[in-house]
């Protein structure tokens, strides 16, 4: 994930809610981001799900979310494995 200079302290001060939030989640079971050494406007977050109906439901609750609101602006670029 990408996120603007601008919306960084933001997202730093939203992201242990939303960590702890999906990994509660029915459903998930591993959700890691960590902020990339080299680039503070990455994040790299690496989550695994049960199937693809627990990840569909992670990407709506996470869309109606707070989380979802302050990460608007944000790029997300994802590599999905099965």
């Amino acid at each position: 994930m990408i996120v603007p200079d601008p919306d960084l302290e933001i997202i730093k001060r939203e992201l242990p809610v939303h960590e702890k939030l999906t990994r509660q989640e029915p459903g998930c079971l591993l959700f890691e981001v960590v902020q990339d050494k080299d680039n503070r406007s990455q994040f790299n977050v690496y989550e695994e799900f049960v199937d693809q109906r627990a990840f569909d439901d992670h990407q709506t609750r996470v869309k109606n979310s707070n989380w979802g609101k302050v990460t608007v602006n944000s790029k997300r670029y994802y590599k999905i494995t099965k």
